[in-house]
């Protein structure tokens, strides 16, 4: 069985493969992913400190010249990059070149580094006295991902993470880890110096590894709800800063006003797509008013015109999930939904013989807080409709959930979105945008359980999360200003 292997310092590093990997269309086991221990661990650690030195080193004319070569070898491998994830992950190959292409867009914005890493400068604050400020990375960077996005989380976080000069150790999920090997070579060509880009692969004592190993200086992280907050917990308690992106229950609120074909393309696109394996999918359609029965029919409609398949047939609208556990999970939740009280309106149950990992669409009606369907984070194709008697109603069911990922509202109503936004509690949101996905000049992040640490992703906050300021006063006094003054410093 092929073994999937570490890269350190440019290079594979072989060790024998203990967790499986399948390709999740034909249920068969394709490779295995080694468990590290200690000293690999320490290896690893050590090339990246190495490497960190040396990059932070360098000048920022020579990293945005790696960062610009990166982003046109991401380009040019893009479909093999895309293979790749199809293989392991199951989303289509048209998912799978969206996905990269959101990556890249990263890249780009990190290629500005010069701008997001200026300082600022104050002359004369006093007679003879200047101040500046100037950031410098934190050294060592462990990122954490996870399996529904194989290589663009990976690049929301690197690519900020070299820009400001730091060494990356990153641990993929061990469920699809080989687009990470490519990542890592391709940045090598680019022209990374040793050390700076590694992959660890592992499973969740790898994890503990690293948030407690005394090499790494910062750690970012992106899984489910249960994960982050110990990943917040455990990094925190061993002094490191951390940002954890964790779950959602992403509402896409419709009002009576909307155009119901319009909400109904965006319900079933959000809903559906990538196997419903994604931290922005829609989970739950709030209709509100009389627009319910009409808005459900449309949607189930559209759920009879899709076609789950394996990622690689270009006839699939979706793909199988990740693993048979996963799958059957998925499954006991529309099993108990019924009983819980929602109305079945489509079962994809029946999708779910033969090879593979692969559930149908399923569309519930009915869900309410207290179901397990509503209350869980799913994480497949099951879309659920909440009803709400009016506009204030749906906002208050939103802000009710723990969690505050995205949430979009579909209206023709101005004034509605307006104050839509201003009273979600929700870190993103969509107006008529079912996957309100910020672009690279801004950040990624949830509010409440969805996110733990004080810093989102990418973007602004990225740069400012992988450095540390520095504030410098300088006073070149004259021979004659010699004097001992014990008193604290004033600038007045």
């Amino acid at each position: 069985m092929r073994a999937i292997p570490h890269v350190v310092n440019g290079h594979r590093l072989e060790e024998p493969g203990r967790s499986p990997v399948f390709n999740p269309a034909t249920g068969e086991q394709t490779a295995a992913v080694p468990v590290p221990g200690a000293e690999t661990v320490d290896r690893v650690v050590a090339a990246a400190r190495a490497g960190a030195a040396r990059w932070a080193a360098t000048s920022l004319s020579r990293r945005t010249n790696v960062l610009f070569a990166l982003r046109e070898l991401l380009v040019r491998h893009t479909d093999e990059l895309a293979a790749l994830v199809t293989a392991e992950h199951g989303k289509t190959l048209a998912d799978a070149r969206g996905e990269i292409a959101r990556g890249v867009e990263n890249v780009e914005y990190a290629c500005g580094l010069i701008e997001h890493l200026k300082g600022d400068f104050s002359d004369q604050v006093a007679d003879g006295v200047d101040v500046h400020s100037l950031r410098q990375p934190l050294g060592v960077v462990a990122a954490i991902t996870p399996f529904n996005f194989p290589v663009m989380v990976p690049l929301w976080m690197a690519a900020n993470a070299l820009a400001s000069g730091n060494a990356v150790v990153l641990k993929p999920s061990e469920r699809d880890p080989s687009p990470s090997v490519r990542l890592a070579e391709l940045a090598v060509e680019a022209g990374l110096p040793d050390g700076v880009f590694n992959v660890l692969q592992g499973d969740a004592t790898t994890v503990t590894a690293l948030l407690e190993h005394p090499g790494i200086d910062g750690v970012s992280f992106v899984g489910s709800t249960p994960v982050a907050r110990l990943v917040h917990e455990t990094a925190s308690r061993a002094g490191k800063p951390v940002q954890a992106l964790g779950g959602a229950k992403n509402h896409m609120v419709v009002l009576p006003d909307a155009d119901l074909d319009v909400a109904a393309d965006a319900a079933v696109s959000a809903g559906y797509g990538s196997a419903g394996e994604r931290c922005m999918a829609i989970s739950v359609v709030v209709a509100v008013g009389e627009i319910a029965d009409e808005l459900v029919e449309r949607i189930a409609t559209r759920v009879d015109g899709l076609r789950v398949g394996p990622g690689d047939d270009p006839a699939s609208d979706f793909g199988p999930l990740i693993t048979g556990a996963h799958r059957d999970r998925v499954i006991a939740y529309v099993e108990g939904a019924a009983r819980e009280g929602a109305r079945v309106v489509r079962d994809g149950r029946a999708a779910t013989g033969g090879p593979g990992f692969f559930a149908g669409p399923t569309l519930l009606d009915g869900v309410a807080p207290g179901m397990r369907c509503y209350d869980d984070e799913i994480f497949g194709p099951v879309l659920g409709v909440a009803r709400a008697a009016s506009f204030d109603e749906a906002v208050s069911l939103v802000n009710a959930n723990p969690y505050g990922n995205g949430v979009a509202i579909f209206t023709r109503d101005g004034n509605a979105a307006r104050l839509f936004t201003r009273a979600v509690s929700v870190g993103m949101i969509g107006v008529n945008v079912p996957i309100p996905v910020p672009i690279s000049s801004y950040s990624f992040g949830g509010w409440k359980n969805s996110l733990f640490g004080h810093s989102h992703i990418y973007g602004p906050e990225g740069f400012a999360f992988y450095t540390r300021a520095k504030v410098v006063t300088t006073r070149w006094p004259q021979p004659s200003d010699s004097q001992i003054d014990l008193g604290f410093p004033r600038t007045r």
